[in-house]
């Protein structure tokens, strides 16, 4: 597999890329991506992020109220409870009784073959993205249990709901044979966390081996027309070897060369747009839904820009005002 070369220098994405991208989370972010944003970018606390999650937390331990952008009204679903796990994990806060609570709540609303469905019925319809759709019996899906998974394991935990939904996911994580570039991204996120390194690793080639088979990453983004999007996905909807590692230290990093890794990121960088935030690549379905998305996807390109060691510049503001003593 590539990714065994000696990095090359990182080109320098644009200095004042960190202060417009500070300028749209202010402009048009919720609460909750600008207390992460001050957090991971301006000294702030975790307290604060904390604070503005809960608000998204519902009585039976789960996570609702379009935490997900895509997932509007207020049930708790599973991609919303691994949303959740990805802010607690950026904190270092992925533990305590919050995550019993919510891995009780995983347990009673999962299929019976103790996964997550994509989406789990309501008493009543609330609206949802078309790729969403909600059925009245939804299988179990790995798309939704590998990043819960994952995240649960990459921080220690341990609940009688993991041994099945392991499980799950090791069958079909290791069965994949016609991934849908998201199911692979999901599996990706489990086998970066699940404590079975070896096993991990053997897996994680094969998916490498298939992303690239099957032209699931743009390796050369002036070219894209050679990478057809899947079946499904809109026109300019398509995966990046950097959609895949996110961090350097993921199992999909070995799945690219340094050169490809480093057009990736390149495209990246460049794709900020003039008010400082960064596209959708994916389906518009409600104005609300794709104005809550973007200061996500800000949030994510700076993150993975900064863990491969792009400089972003400074920002244009301090952290907010010391806590009273």
């Amino acid at each position: 597999m590539p990714g065994d070369e000696a990095p090359a220098p990182a080109p320098a994405v644009a200095p004042a890329a960190l202060a417009r991208a500070e300028q749209f989370i202010w402009l048009t972010a919720r609460v909750l991506e600008q207390r992460r944003f001050a957090f991971h970018f301006l000294g702030g606390d975790a307290d604060p992020v904390d604070a503005a999650l809960g608000a998204y937390l519902g009585a039976d331990g789960g996570y609702g109220h379009a935490l997900d952008p895509d997932l509007r009204g207020p049930l708790s679903q599973p991609p919303h409870a691994a949303h959740a796990l990805r802010i607690l994990d950026g904190l270092g806060r992925c533990a305590g009784q919050r995550i019993e609570r919510l891995c009780r709540h995983l347990t009673l609303v999962s299929t019976p073959d103790g996964a997550l469905p994509l989406l789990r019925p309501g008493p009543r319809d609330h609206p949802t993205a078309p790729y969403h759709p909600v059925r009245d019996d939804p299988p179990g899906e790995l798309l939704t249990t590998g990043p819960v998974v994952g995240l649960l394991h990459r921080n220690r935990i341990w609940h009688a709901w993991l041994f099945r939904a392991t499980d799950f996911c090791w069958d079909r994580v290791e069965n994949l044979r016609q991934g849908d570039p998201y199911e692979i991204q999901s599996a990706v996120a489990f086998l970066d966390g699940v404590p079975d390194r070896a096993r991990a690793s053997a897996a994680a080639d094969r998916l490498g081996r298939l992303v690239r088979e099957r032209r699931l990453a743009v390796l050369d983004p002036g070219r894209p027309e050679e990478y057809p999007p899947f079946p499904g996905h809109a026109p300019g909807e398509r995966l990046f070897p950097h959609d895949y590692a996110r961090r350097p230290d993921s199992l999909a990093r070995g799945w690219f060369t340094d050169e490809e890794l480093g057009r990736s990121l390149d495209f990246l960088a460049a794709d900020q747009q003039p008010d400082g935030g960064w596209p959708l690549h994916r389906r518009a379905w409600a104005p609300g839904s794709s104005l809550e998305r973007r200061p996500i996807a800000t949030l994510e390109a700076l993150l993975t820009l900064r863990a491969y060691g792009r400089p972003l510049g400074p920002t244009v503001s301090l952290p907010g005002p010391a806590r009273p003593r």
